[in-house]
């Protein structure tokens, strides 16, 4: 079985004038959220054996709370940064693990998201997390099959 998390980053400050978009910090909110959306992905029992993120200042903060929550070792990837869809799957498959995360941004979640959910998921919010698992172990076969199962968690729910 081969599960796949993604979360899209928590909710970022744009307040900072002249601040890089690379270095944007995470706002009130998303200090709050990512800690809170962690520890609920650590309830459900998921455990990835690594966390691949953005190096992003707001995505590796966001996924520094979920390596602590999860216990799970976490591999920052400047090419995560503004990916597509399609790049962050293959950087998930890449890795041969069963069990992956990846935090990165939008458009590229969203994407991802509506695509392996088959429509299902319209839109990632920040610090969303969707869940999606295959009934196979090969990464080569799960990329190429919709997920036979999928959820999703929002810090508003």
């Amino acid at each position: 079985m081969i599960e796949l998390v993604i979360a899209r980053h928590a909710k970022s400050d744009w307040g900072a004038a002249g601040l890089d978009d690379h270095e944007r910090l995470l706002n009130a909110r998303g200090r709050r959220d990512a800690p809170e959306m962690a520890r609920r992905l650590a309830d459900s029992g998921f455990r990835p054996e690594r966390i691949l993120s953005s190096t992003a200042v707001r995505a590796r903060t966001t996924a520094e709370a979920f390596a602590s929550a999860l216990s799970a070792p976490l591999v920052l990837d400047a090419e995560l940064y503004g990916a597509p869809g399609a790049k962050l799957l293959a950087a998930a498959a890449a890795t041969a693990l069963p069990r992956v995360m990846v935090v990165a941004h939008d458009p590229g979640m969203t994407v991802l998201a509506d695509r392996l959910s088959g429509g299902g998921i319209g839109a990632m919010p920040t610090c969303a997390v969707a869940r999606f698992v295959w009934d196979t172990d090969d990464w080569d076969v799960a990329t190429a099959l919709e997920p036979a199962r999928w959820s999703i968690d929002t810090p508003r729910d």
